[in-house]
């Protein structure tokens, strides 16, 4: 069964490979289908081409759908080309003729469109509440560790002091500019395509006002050339973004995996969190956030592969759109997954004391030092180099007291403005 059925049968072997998995993909977009469906019908009895009883008919048949996606029964047999023409069949199988009338107006472009749209809508809003879940938990720790001393380091020596209330919180304050970025896409995906058709429109007076209501979409996009080049361009901003928020979970993955080695020791988890070796009795591994940094590094990558399936094609529709379907959508379930887990394991994290009389540390307050000349008066050049002396001949002595006092630093976090930053 396909949409575009004239009376005569397509070489199998065309058929598997211009389908590929989308089968199994459109299991993602078969409520948002049904969705539009049922906003083009109520649009399609509001002008008159189809009666108040077709439309109830419609509707009946389109619940029915909703329920067995809903409970997890819908399937896209192999006869089907996608769950646009599974879902056509089913009401025509009920209805008769009436559900022969639901693609009236329509193409398989626009349906496609707008329910990969409404799909890319909903689930921006869910990794945008799981973002704000994940960075509560991260500024929780951030206050109850906000004590807690942790060396810190630039080029991977060791530099000056910094803690685990600072560490934590960083992490927490690069969510907010996701979140920014997320947002903004989210702007650009609320735009209904609905009456596109196959990107000229239709010669049908239909209303695109009222799908657009009837779907919640914030505007349309008014253009149906431009509705149909927004394929593509959704989800390269979307891979974008995706990407710049996992960007951040991969880097906070790769301390964590980090401080938990053995050269560092700083933080650890329960064992129940960790895998061990086939061979090594005495390994803990942060198996974990190993795989997250993976999958988030993936994930990085999609922008690219984006870019590069839809950077020269003319406008219009073209089959290569196909293509870019499959991994946005896993890429939106991944990251999903990589934020429960993320979230899960972290709330574990054992914070261990760390003791910064030890030698390697030896030269973590040397700024501090400096600082404490210059208030006495030296000149900060003079200050640096007598330090840098006393460090050269080994003679240095640090000063674990100092304060930092200024918004943003080890002693003044100022948590509760990086609260209050986070988008609405």
């Amino acid at each position: 069964m396909k949409l575009w059925d004239k009376g005569f049968s397509i070489d199998k072997k065309i058929e598997q490979f211009t389908v590929g998995n989308d089968r199994e993909i459109d299991l993602h977009i078969a409520k948002y289908d049904v969705q539009a469906s049922l906003a083009h019908a109520i649009m399609l009895e509001s002008i008159g081409i189809i009666t108040s009883e077709e439309l109830q008919k419609l509707k009946s048949g389109l619940r029915v759908i909703s329920e067995t996606i809903e409970n997890r029964t819908f399937v896209i047999e192999d006869s089907f080309e996608d769950v646009h023409s599974k879902i056509e069949f089913e009401l025509t199988k009920t209805l008769g003729e009436v559900g022969k009338k639901i693609h009236t107006a329509r193409s398989r472009n626009d349906q496609v469109l707008v329910a990969l749209q409404l799909y890319y809508k909903e689930n921006l809003q869910i990794i945008n509440d799981k973002t704000k879940t994940f960075f509560d938990t991260l500024l929780s720790l951030a206050e109850t560790h906000k004590s807690k001393l942790l060396p810190g380091y630039t080029h991977l020596q060791v530099a000056m002091p910094s803690s685990f209330g600072l560490w934590f919180s960083a992490y927490a304050e690069l969510l907010i500019d996701d979140v920014y970025v997320l947002n903004a896409v989210s702007k650009i995906v609320d735009q209904n395509p609905l009456g596109s058709a196959a990107g000229y429109g239709s010669s049908f007076p239909i209303d695109r006002n009222i799908t657009t209501e009837e779907l919640g979409f914030s505007t349309l996009k008014f253009n149906v050339v431009a509705a149909q080049l927004s394929r593509g361009k959704c989800e390269r901003v979307i891979a974008n973004a995706l990407g710049g928020l996992c960007n951040t979970m991969s880097r906070f993955a790769m301390d964590i995996c980090l401080y938990m080695s053995q050269n560092f020791g700083f933080i650890s988890f329960p064992d129940k969190l960790t895998t061990g070796s086939s061979i090594m009795p005495h390994k803990k591994n942060p198996d974990v956030f190993e795989l997250i940094r993976g999958k988030c590094n993936k994930i990085q990558a999609l922008h690219s592969e984006m870019l590069l399936v839809t950077n020269n094609l003319p406008s219009g529709y073209h089959r290569d759109f196909q293509l870019l379907k499959e991994n946005i959508i896993n890429a939106f379930e991944d990251v999903k997954d990589i934020l429960d887990i993320f979230n899960y394991a972290i709330q574990q994290i054992i914070v261990k004391d760390i003791d910064l009389n030890d030698e390697k540390y030896q030269y973590l307050f040397t700024v501090d030092s400096i600082n404490n000349l210059v208030v006495e008066g030296m000149s900060f050049r003079e200050a640096y180099q007598k330090i840098g002396n006393e460090v050269q001949a080994g003679t240095y002595k640090p000063d674990l007291g100092k304060e930092h006092s200024h918004m943003g630093s080890i002693h003044n976090l100022g948590l509760e403005y990086i609260r209050k930053k986070f988008p609405d």
